[in-house]
């Protein structure tokens, strides 16, 4: 169906339904706050509308005709769906949708989602999670959080956190490291990596040797995972050492699971916090920006606090 279409006022059809309804005009407009007069009027002028009459008047209340039933039925039939739909609108909960990856969401963010379900009760907030590059023009969310150098084309872009990066290892990979904190004694081991990408997006172990002047040794071989979950599992189980990217590995290494076996590096590149835009941000989503940048703040706080083991 195009073009306008072709009804009269709401109002009437709302005063039609409730005097029909009721069978009576001054009973519809106690129902409807309006006086029996202006019932009278708002019919009248439907009546003329339709060009027949709706109602039989008569001594103690109305009846409807023929043409009145058929309406009746037809009105009444709408106006429940519309107000069926209002109710279910009115109690669907809203939705904030996070992008992110897989790292991030279960390191950093899943950790603190008790937190900002309080910062907006009522609202249900969705992770989803890519092994790909941010896609501005793909995304269907509300924010997102997501590793580079901020420059998205359609964005606006808060760095979060900067790549923070060194080689972490458990306590029996550290314990055979001993004192020595040469950057090429790690390649007594196997280090555990990501697959390399086109453009490069985060740091690998050649460009982290490179930086402190350690090239073209060989190493006992190199070990791949897609995930960088299963990157640090490995290093757990002791299978190799790791690159750890602050503050992903932060509560490994609180508890001691993890240890810094190498020094520290940091780039251009992060975390950073995405939005779009030239399209207007809801209060809502205001509210959790700041919030992850009060909580970002605090863990940078955190970690000036902290000597640096290497």
């Amino acid at each position: 169906m195009t073009g306008k279409l072709q009804l009269p006022p709401l109002q009437a059809l709302v005063v039609f339904e409730a005097a029909a309804r009721l069978g009576n005009f001054t009973a519809a407009g106690h129902e409807l706050g309006l006086s029996q007069p202006a019932v009278s009027q708002r019919i009248q002028a439907l009546e003329n509308v339709v060009n027949a009459p709706l109602f039989e008047r008569r001594h103690r209340g109305v009846q409807l005709t023929e043409a009145g039933n058929s309406l009746y039925l037809i009105v009444r039939n709408s106006l429940n769906e519309i107000s069926e739909q209002l109710e279910r609108t009115r109690h669907q909960r809203s939705v904030l949708r996070i992008d992110t990856d897989m790292g991030f969401a279960s390191y950093w963010l899943l950790p603190r989602m008790e937190r900002l379900q309080q910062l907006i009760p009522g609202v249900e907030v969705q992770i989803a999670t890519s092994p790909n590059d941010y896609s501005f023009r793909d995304s269907n969310a509300d924010l997102a959080i997501y590793f580079g150098h901020g420059n998205w084309a359609g964005t606006q872009t808060q760095r979060l956190f900067p790549e923070t990066v060194f080689p972490v290892c458990n306590q029996k990979i550290k314990q055979q490291l001993q004192e020595d904190k040469r950057p090429e004694s790690l390649l007594a081991f196997p280090l555990l990596k990501l697959p390399e990408t086109r453009p490069q997006r985060w740091m690998t172990w050649e460009e982290w040797f490179r930086q402190h002047h350690v090239y073209g040794q060989s190493h006992t071989a190199s070990r791949t995972f897609n995930a960088y979950s299963l990157v640090i599992q490995a290093a757990l189980e002791g299978q190799g050492i790791a690159l750890g990217w602050q503050p992903l590995i932060a509560p490994f290494l609180a508890d001691n699971r993890l240890v810094q076996c190498g020094p520290q590096l940091r780039t251009e590149r992060g975390y950073y916090l995405i939005s779009a835009s030239g399209k207007p941000t809801t209060a809502q989503q205001e509210k959790v920006k700041a919030w992850l940048l009060d909580e970002a703040w605090s863990f940078h706080l955190t970690e000036k606090a902290l000597p640096e083991i290497i």
